[in-house]
């Protein structure tokens, strides 16, 4: 172990063999089915996770942030395991109130070095930074400069995802009604991303080829440092992927592309059918 520990949360959408591997801590959000609470990568994986929401008669599930308590014990057990300091990078504040837990949670350990990070992103955006911090501190670099680069880099961030409908962002309080409403209104498929750390609606398509198309044109536009396709169970993912390297100004290191399922922590909010994925531009 280097003596930064990276700390993140499960809505980073980072398979636990992956985080395991590199050595990032992954905080579980919360995530409910009627009365049935699970932690999110713990209890439910992103497949059982898929399983319940497609059930039929499935209540809609919700999602909670972790307590301040479950952030202070992962860096209790960071620091136990002969971590010296921590950086924890979290979905976007204005997403979720997990970037307040972690702060919290931090203060449960005056004088020791923490430093929460607000990725402004969501899914793999977070798992981008959370995935460079461990570089960082790979090759020495202190907390402080692995946490200001990390908020840095946060601003190379781009999420673009195609989904068939608007109604889960509705239903899970991410987008109003009457914005969710104007998409179901004229029939067409809506690419969201991330802006100042909310989701917005990126355009608005008329069909689901053409949605396909121009998520790639807007992933594949500029010169990328990490791309991951993300889906909720399309088939054809992998072909998907291989057009957006492809098309990629200078191509990019095939060890920093992925395809990642989006899980329980961002999934009740996107539902089936979407398609995308989340760069770091390249500087």
């Amino acid at each position: 172990m280097t003596p930064v520990a990276i700390v993140t949360d499960s809505a980073s959408d980072l398979p636990p063999d992956l985080a395991a591997a590199l050595g990032i801590r992954v905080v579980p959000l919360l995530v409910r089915f009627g009365t049935q609470e699970f932690r999110a990568g713990v209890d439910l994986s992103a497949a059982d996770f898929w399983t319940r929401m497609l059930a039929p008669d499935a209540p809609f599930p919700t999602t909670a942030a972790p307590s301040p308590g479950a952030f202070a014990a992962a860096f209790e057990k960071a620091f136990a395991d002969g971590a010296q300091s921590i950086v924890c990078v979290t979905i976007g504040s204005r997403l979720s109130g997990t970037f307040a837990s972690a702060e919290m949670g931090a203060k449960e350990h005056a004088g020791r070095e923490i430093h929460v990070v607000d990725s402004t992103s969501a899914s793999m955006g977070v798992g981008h930074l959370a995935m460079l911090g461990v570089e960082l501190a790979a090759v020495g670099r202190p907390a402080a400069d692995v946490a200001a680069t990390l908020r840095d880099r946060a601003a190379d961030l781009d999420i673009f995802v195609t989904v068939d409908t608007l109604d889960y962002l509705r239903k899970g309080g991410r987008l109003s009604p009457a914005r969710a409403a104007i998409g179901t209104m004229l029939s067409v498929k809506p690419i969201i991303t991330v802006v100042e750390g909310l989701v917005e609606t990126a355009e608005r398509v008329r069909t689901q080829a053409r949605a396909r198309e121009r998520v790639t044109e807007l992933l594949a536009g500029r010169p990328v440092e990490r791309l991951a396709i993300l889906h909720t169970g399309v088939a054809d993912v992998e072909a998907f992927r291989r057009t957006v390297v492809e098309r990629i100004p200078g191509g990019v290191d095939p060890a920093r592309v992925s395809i990642q399922t989006i899980g329980p922590s961002i999934g009740p909010h996107v539902g089936p059918g979407a398609l995308g994925g989340v760069v770091l531009l390249r500087r």
